[in-house]
């Protein structure tokens, strides 16, 4: 968020006073206005002179065409907010590009967290690949008459946060202001917000505010009272960084190595904007409660009974190795005063976790939806690691307050445990395991009440698997806000994205438990995509769907279901449904609609599956041929069955983005292509390179094969693990005139201890590090490659030194290239300015080395006039 400008009249008065204060100024000050006593003449009148309009701000971006700006500055659909009683929908619009002063805004590095030291926002989200979004506008709609509500929002703030109380009935929500980040509620039925109270939160390390189980109070993270300034830093006080290490192996992995802490002042000021003050502020009054002391606080969850809050504090020393969740941590049960009624585990710095490994010790904390103060956790019993072979991998264990009785154990899992969904029923419960030498899950129904009743199994499949895939529970969300698996008699509800050999199809299923019976209540139709939402209150009869189609915009329908259908073929809903529509929102770019899509499905020459979604520019004329991109993400998989799945759907409501605005200059998009990288995933990545291109040369012969792409004029574009594929098949492929690279790693020898799903370090998968890596092959780097990064990219992986070291390496070796390094941007590219410019330099180099490229064995006519170099 950018700061208000200063009025004329302060800035004049700062400027005076800083040459006051200023012995030798840089720029040249104004002369002080001598004070004399003396009359002052009437001064002559002058004429008025015409107001002169501002010269545009200076901007170092360029932009592309504005046939392509106008789609790209048109608002996104909103995202709907379901309220936990189904009688309303928040429609929330997000800022899809903010301004680069938002995304300028000063922030601090600290232990895996970028925080704005003006407000204690965190800047990024999770992960570090974008910008922290903000909501713009806020819309209820009442489900039974469609009638809508604009919901005001704090002028000038940026909110975001958004839950509901469990009762429907109001929502809160963060709002960052100029100075803070705030506590606001809404109102469901009259839409009104307000400011609650005077809390500043503090939302650096999570968990910043939710709803306490009366529905009546908010459990929140707020800034500690009298905290005073920021630690202030110096040359001097910081002193040297230093690490040491004393002959114990153990890896950490590439991803946990983000803004790490280096010093001790960086130490000082994590400490202080991550302390937290734990407090209860009244829904109604605003009236605050203090829970407890100031600490770094990371995990805060109350019990179902409201009476037991588990709270996760960090302890020091703090690691300059990893980042905070893997600092060392006390984990204990509080009351209600703040007094520690139990303390479950005092857990050691975990800066030694082998790759894809957990901690040792208790993990994965959660409360019993069902029960008043019963905790449930995961301990590993093969040391967090996989690669040692044992019966049992990890061990669940349960405990009920007053927590003075041992700890039971309810469960052992042959694989990694990997969560556990309660029942709103006593007595089930889904329990999960997965296993990462397999690429396997199995899912067990279990009795935790009755050890002696064995789980039993529910689905034993491969995590990769689309087409069997059965979907995710429906939860229903209790008067306490806890949430539980939707449970009728013997029978849950599933649903999920209906992945098939004809793309998409969302579902909803009715599961029976006992008899393993499936009724498929709801299928998405061929002529759309429309995926579940939500039951209204009262029996499953009726419920809400998310509906969009290649010309109609994502809205919320209402569906009825009706008498059972016959002959119904598999696979299809069995029961009939009537529809309504619940929201009309418009659709923000018509223009679009002029662009067609469809689904192609083909094979790799060893006969694995794939296919490509195929989109063509407006006014496209079947039978001509056409400049085309291709797009990819290469997938890891563990199976050829499972890598040719299809995924995704041409139903998709169309929205163009990044390369897909291509299309809006004549370009058609080869887009989502399948990249499957297939074998055993302890080392697939043997043959990364030879199935890299062979992925590519089947989805370019398929292309040309539909008569719409010109074999001559094919670019190829990634973002990420995307962008790599591109440098290498520039680098070992002719299939390609040019290539557009945005974020990616090109030198895998810098992230030694893993990337992707490889799991051996650099030592030990030495050759298999450098065959990948088109640095190493810059020398054979000679067709086109544009090369485009964030200069804040806070992924380890993908680091801007990657960027810059590629270029370096082509240039040196006389290749064509260009390095664009996009000022405060993260991995993904969030201000307006730097997707104007991301744009502009797409359709620039594409236009010169894809659609205007002489005919191959031609030379390029010789570049005219001056490159652009940086600013």
């Amino acid at each position: 968020m950018s700061r208000r400008p200063l009025p004329h009249t302060l800035l004049a008065t700062l400027a005076a006073s800083a040459c006051a204060a200023t012995p030798a100024p840089i720029a040249p000050c104004p002369a002080p206005t001598p004070a004399v006593a003396t009359p002052t003449p009437a001064p002559a009148p002058t004429p008025t002179p015409a107001p002169v309009a501002a010269p545009p701000p200076v901007s170092g971006y360029d932009k592309p065409p504005q046939h392509v700006l106008d789609v790209l500055h048109a608002p996104s659909p909103p995202n709907p907010y379901l309220s936990p009683t189904r009688d309303r929908i928040l429609l929330v619009s997000w800022v899809k590009y903010p301004s680069i002063t938002q995304v300028a805004e000063p922030f601090l590095r600290l232990a895996g967290v970028r925080v704005e030291p003006r407000t204690r926002r965190k800047h990024d989200t999770p992960g570090g690949y974008g910008v922290a979004p903000c909501a713009q506008a806020f819309t209820l709609v009442d489900v039974a008459t469609s009638r809508e509500t604009a919901v005001p929002l704090p002028p000038g703030g940026c909110a975001d946060g958004i839950t509901w109380a469990a009762d429907g009935s109001r929502f809160a929500f963060r709002n960052t202001s100029s100075d803070a980040v705030e506590l606001w509620i809404g109102d469901a039925a009259t839409g009104a917000t307000r400011r609650l109270g005077d809390a500043r939160l503090n939302p650096m390390l999570g968990s910043s505010l939710q709803w306490m189980p009366d529905q009546k109070s908010l459990l929140v993270k707020l800034v500690p009272p009298g905290a005073g300034p920021a630690p202030a830093g110096s040359a001097s006080a910081a002193g040297p960084s230093i690490q040491e290490t004393t002959g114990q192996s153990g890896e950490s992995s590439t991803y946990e190595t983000r803004d790490t802490l280096t010093n001790r002042h960086d130490e000082e000021l994590f400490e202080y904007y991550a302390t937290t003050q734990l407090a209860f502020v009244d829904a109604s009054s605003g009236a605050i409660t203090v829970l407890g002391k100031p600490a770094v606080i990371t995990e805060v969850d109350p019990a179902p009974d409201g009476m037991n809050v588990l709270v996760s504090s960090i302890r020091k020393p703090y690691s300059y190795v990893t980042t905070f969740p893997n600092f060392a941590h006390d984990v204990e049960i509080w009351d209600r005063t703040g007094r520690v009624a139990h303390v479950l585990a005092k857990l050691p710095v975990a800066d030694r976790v082998p790759i894809a490994g957990v901690p040792v010790g208790p993990r994965d904390f959660g409360w019993r939806p069902t029960e008043p103060a019963t905790l449930v956790w995961a301990e590993a019993l093969d040391g967090g690691d996989w690669n040692i072979k044992v019966a049992a991998r990890d061990k669940v264990m349960m405990q009920a307050a007053p927590f003075t009785g041992a700890p039971a154990e309810i469960a052992r899992t042959e694989q990694r445990f990997s969560g556990l969904d309660w029942s709103q029923q006593r007595g089930v419960g889904l329990l999960h395991e997965y296993d990462e030498n397999k690429h396997w899950q199995r899912t067990f129904v279990t009795d935790v009440d009755h050890p002696a009743t064995k789980p039993s199994v529910l689905w034993d499949m491969s995590s990769d698997e689309r087409y069997k895939d059965p979907g995710q529970p429906v939860y229903n969300v209790l008067p306490n806000g806890q949430w539980v698996v939707r449970q009728e008699g013997d029978a849950i509800f599933l649903h999920g994205g209906g992945a098939s050999v004809e793309g998409d199809r969302p579902f909803l299923d009715r599961l029976d438990l006992k008899t393993r019976k499936s009724e498929r209540m709801f299928r998405s139709d061929r002529t759309s995509l429309e995926y579940f939402l939500g039951f209204t209150s009262g029996p499953s009869k009726t419920f809400l769907t998310w509906h969009q189609s290649p010309t109609d915009p994502p809205n919320a329908m209402l569906r009825t279901l009706g008498d059972p259908l016959p002959g119904v073929k598999p696979g299809e809903a069995v029961v009939a449904s009537t529809t309504r529509a619940v929201t009309h929102i418009p659709d923000p770019t018509p223009a679009v609609r002029a662009v067609k899509q469809r689904l192609v499905k083909y094979k790799r020459k060893d006969g694995t599956q794939l296919s490509f979604t195929l989109l063509t520019p407006p006014g496209y004329q079947e039978g001509t041929r056409v400049p085309a991109i291709l797009y990819a993400y290469p997938l890891d998989y563990a199976s050829t069955a499972t890598a040719g799945q299809v995924s995704g759907s041409e139903q998709e409501f169309t929205r163009l983005a990044d390369y897909r605005l291509l299309l809006l200059s004549g370009y058609a998009i080869i887009d989502r292509a399948a990249f499957p990288i297939v074998g055993d995933p302890k080392k697939a990545y043997d043959t990364y390179l030879e199935q890299l291109v062979e992925d590519a040369r089947a989805a370019i012969d398929t292309a040309v094969g539909t008569g719409v792409v010109d074999r001559d004029r094919i670019g190829v574009t990634g973002h990420s693990h995307g962008a790599l594929m591109t440098a290498n098949l520039i680098a070992h492929t002719d299939l390609f005139r040019a290539g557009v690279a945005t974020s990616g790693s090109y030198n895998k020898t810098l992230t030694p201890f893993g990337f992707q799903s490889e799991r051996r370090s650099v030592w030990k998968g030495q050759s298999v590090y450098l065959k990948v890596s088109p640095f190493f092959f810059a020398d054979k780097l000679k067709l086109p490659l544009l090369i485009m990064h964030g200069a804040d990219d806070a992924n380890p992986g993908t680091t801007p030194l990657q960027a810059v070291k590629l270029y370096e390496a082509i240039r040196g070796n006389g290749g064509t290239s260009r390095l664009v390094m996009l000022p405060h941007e993260p991995h993904w590219y969030s201000a307006m300015e730097s997707n104007e410019q991301l744009a502009y330099e797409e359709l620039r180099w594409f236009d010169k080395y894809v659609k205007n490229a002489p005919p191959k064995g031609k030379p390029a006519p010789k570049a005219q006039g001056t490159p652009k170099t940086a600013r």
